[in-house]
């Protein structure tokens, strides 16, 4: 009875001694073992609205480059797929899954207003970028990033202008179609509207505002058509180089040839986004300018973050730099009110030192 006793001791130490030293072999790995990972200390769901264009792939890189595990972060990401109900479902997802923050990139402006409460209410802060939105209480997210889209059509209606005053083309000769962005998107609200403004102040004649979607096959379709339908047209507004890239496909197909000559008989193109595809067609002078709108936003969306977890102040909104390019010295310089915008020189060198 006593050995028995003794050796059931025997066996519960040895089993204590086993849990111990098991315990010790799984000591924590620290930054300096072969094998760490550092553990992240944010969570960020990031609801981006699709990868309809090359912008919006280099935006989608510039915030999963920025929210690294290596800098402390776990990013949850979403595709939208051009679908609002799928964004929503993305963030309640995320506010059930007790994120730190949410980074939104909204398919169109309106529509937003329950969920961006119930973030708010959840306590998550709401990064919105790119395209705004149109909400009742902007309390109900944090702050937005992205572009002045009004000002960037200001840019190109100002450059068409400045070009047709120094080549001698009269404003009744110029003919333009408007190849819009996807409706309700902030980036075809604010160029639409300054090609809008721009028609009626210097007597141009826009003979057409069709949506293309921002993508390629789009505005090959829509410009196709137009084409058809206005032979008139000499210059072709696309909202993005996606829609500008289908555009200068559908003008040769038709054996014209795209320039600046529309004295004779060729079609001109502005375009926005100035990625690199964009740029290298600035290059061949198939697109005759190309306005910047910056797709590299997760260095300030990561900013934003840490001034408000600092306790810091918050501007409600942030706009990035951004440049104009064509390929073209007739127009040195633009003024958009009161300030002087220069026009870049797109060259090799150029293209080879563009980040998207």
């Amino acid at each position: 009875m006593i050995h028995s006793i003794k050796r059931k001791w025997i066996y519960i130490l040895a089993f204590c001694g086993v849990l111990l030293l098991s315990a010790c072999g799984k000591e924590k790995k620290t930054e300096n073992d072969p094998g760490y990972k550092k553990q992240p200390s944010k969570v960020v769901g990031f609801s981006q609205l699709g990868a309809e264009s090359d912008w919006r792939v280099a935006n989608t890189e510039s915030v999963k480059n920025t929210f690294t595990r290596e800098k402390g972060y776990e990013l949850l990401f979403d595709d939208g797929q051009q679908k609002q109900d799928k964004q929503i479902m993305a963030m309640r997802k995320f506010i059930q899954q007790e994120v730190d923050y949410i980074i939104l990139a909204p398919v169109t402006e309106t529509g937003w207003d329950t969920v961006l409460m119930e973030a708010h209410d959840a306590g998550v802060p709401v990064i919105v970028v790119d395209r705004k939105v149109d909400i009742k209480d902007e309390d109900d997210y944090l702050a937005w990033v992205g572009s002045d889209f009004g000002r960037e059509g200001q840019a190109a209606c100002e450059w068409l202008k400045s070009f047709a005053d120094a080549k001698g083309i009269k404003a009744e000769d110029i003919h333009i179609a408007d190849i819009q962005g996807t409706i309700g998107a902030t980036a075809q609200i604010g160029r639409t509207q300054s090609l809008a403004m721009a028609c009626r102040e210097n007597g141009w004649n826009l003979v057409a505002s069709e949506p293309a979607d921002y993508t390629e096959a789009k505005g090959y379709e829509v410009v196709s058509r137009l084409l058809r339908e206005h032979e008139e047209i000499n210059v072709l507004y696309c909202e993005n180089d996606n829609e500008a890239l289908g555009a200068i496909i559908a003008v040769e197909e038709q054996g014209r040839k795209v320039g600046t000559d529309i004295k004779n008989g060729e079609i001109m193109i502005i375009s926005f986004d100035a990625a690199r595809a964009g740029l290298r067609k600035v290059l061949e002078g198939k697109i005759a300018l190309d306005v910047e709108c910056n797709p590299l936003q997760g260095p300030e969306i990561e900013r934003i973050i840490n001034d408000y977890a600092a306790g810091k102040e918050i501007e409600k909104y942030t706009y990035v730099s951004e440049q104009i390019f064509s390929a073209d010295n007739t127009v040195k310089e633009i003024k958009i009110g009161n300030d002087s915008c220069s026009i870049t020189l797109v060259t090799e060198e150029l293209l080879n030192g563009r980040e998207y």
